[in-house]
């Protein structure tokens, strides 16, 4: 009995000893993380949106291991600009647009205004509703455009059950559809040969709705639509005169036809 009784001791007494270890292991983990909060250096703590951004895109950009013949050259860096593929190959994977360009992204006013009788600010999810015996299934979409402010733009809708999936569907069709816009000073007002307007006049469509463009000289500002101005400043125009004819609420089409207008700008260059 006594012999019982001693081994049952030391059980507990080593039991006892791992349940202390573990706890000063604990207590040691959590001493180090705290430690490493207060030393971890300003700047990494005190990381804006934009950055954290684009950290993880970088990221994402070293882990890609592309599918296409065009994915592996840009990975392998045998091809540098991206003028190159634009009108030669057809862009397929998102990653090769973000590894050439340092891209910006904004979303476009789309959805019902907030508010009795439409009072309220515009939101950027449109939804709409499919009707079942279910029950009603709710839809969401949005309209998103990237842009590097220096003469890259490109535009996208996406259609999700849920708003989050709609907004990274967007933006990989914008980044799909990603074009060169010609920029120039072609004001007679203005004799600074800068790119901070368009050379010429051109005019876009898409449905019953036109938008004219003009070139402005410098500190005109854009005189434009508010859901037209973040395109333009994506592109990287300061300046311009528009006239629009149609109903400028529906922002699908005016934002389309302000890109079929911008287009216009290079296909006139290559003639």
């Amino acid at each position: 009995m006594a012999e019982k009784e001693t081994k049952q001791e030391q059980q507990e007494e080593r039991v006892a000893e791992e349940m202390i270890e573990e706890q000063e292991e604990k207590v040691d983990k959590e001493a180090e993380k705290k430690f490493e909060r207060e030393t971890r250096p300003r700047r990494e703590r005190e990381m804006t949106r934009e950055e954290r951004e684009k950290e993880r895109q970088k990221q994402e950009i070293e882990s890609w291991i592309p599918k296409t013949k065009l994915g592996k050259m840009i990975k392998d860096k045998k091809i540098k600009d991206i003028d190159e593929i634009i009108g030669k190959y057809k862009i397929l994977e998102p990653e090769i647009v973000d590894s050439l360009l340092n891209l910006k992204t904004d979303l476009l006013l789309i959805g019902q205004a907030k508010g009795k009788f439409g009072g309220g600010k515009r939101r950027a999810w449109r939804q709409t509703q499919k009707k079942t015996a279910e029950g009603n299934i709710p839809t969401f979409s949005c309209m998103a455009v990237v842009g590097d402010e220096k003469g890259h733009i490109g535009l996208g809708l996406g259609r999700a059950k849920e708003t989050l999936p709609a907004r990274s569907k967007a933006l990989r069709k914008a980044k799909l559809d990603i074009t060169k816009i010609q920029r120039g000073c072609g004001s007679f007002d203005c004799i600074c040969n800068e790119q901070h307007s368009i050379p010429f006049k051109v005019e876009g469509k898409c449905g019953g709705l036109r938008v004219i463009l003009w070139p402005a000289p410098q500190g005109t500002g854009l005189v434009i639509g508010d859901e037209c101005k973040k395109i333009l400043r994506l592109v990287g125009i300061k300046d311009i005169y528009s006239k629009t004819f149609g109903k400028t609420r529906t922002t699908f089409n005016f934002a389309k036809a302000c890109i079929d207008a911008l287009k216009k700008t290079k296909q006139r260059e290559e003639k």
